[in-house]
Parts: structure tokens; C-alpha cells; sequence
């Protein structure tokens, strides 16, 4: 029997289900579902890193957003911080790289 002992999207357990698998899983508590997302966030990283795929992005953002609303913030909240940096720092569509700054 494989042990996964990971956090996973929710229609998961249904989809093995369908395979006629069992799966074992339990609820996380609000402490430990704030550290497996911040896991899957790393594990989702390191999918993009090595085949740079929109759908490695998709879900990254997916687990963004999950860790957002976790810590009682709204998707249109970090969206609205996004842009409000943007506006004021700048995104990073110029591609500029900076290589040193003179005292």
C-alpha cells in the first residue's frame, strides 16, 4: 500500500474512490493545514521548476490562493496587494536585472 501523507485536492479521495482504491485520509486541524500548504506550496514549486508548465503555475496559484483565504485573507484582497505593489514598485515586465548599486 503506498503512503502519501500529503495534503491533496479535494475531489482526490473521489477520484480513487472511482478506481475501486480506499484511501485513508482524516481532516488537518487549522494549524496543520497552514504547514501542509505551505509544504504543497514548495512541492508545487519544485513540479513548476522542472517542467516550467502552465499547469505547474495553475497550481501553484491554486495553493496561493488557499493559503490566502487560510490566513482569513479574500483572493480579491491579495489580488488588490498585487496590484497595489505593482503600481507603486513596478511588476517585472521589463526584465531589468539588477547588478549593483554605487554607495
Amino acid at each position: 500500500m503506498p503512503i502519501h501523507n500529503k495534503l491533496v485536492r479535494d475531489k482526490i479521495p473521489e477520484i480513487i474512490g472511482k478506481t475501486g482504491k480506499v484511501c485513508h485520509i482524516h481532516t488537518l486541524t487549522s494549524d496543520e493545514y497552514l504547514a501542509e500548504l505551505d509544504r504543497k506550496l514548495n512541492e508545487e514549486c519544485a513540479e513548476y521548476q522542472a517542467d516550467k508548465s502552465l499547469e505547474e503555475l495553475a497550481d501553484m496559484l491554486e495553493v496561493m490562493y488557499a493559503i490566502a483565504e487560510a490566513r482569513g485573507y479574500s483572493v480579491e484582497e491579495l489580488e488588490k496587494v498585487r496590484a497595489e505593489k505593482a503600481e507603486k514598485r513596478g511588476a517585472f515586465i521589463e526584465k531589468i536585472y539588477l547588478e549593483s548599486v554605487d554607495d
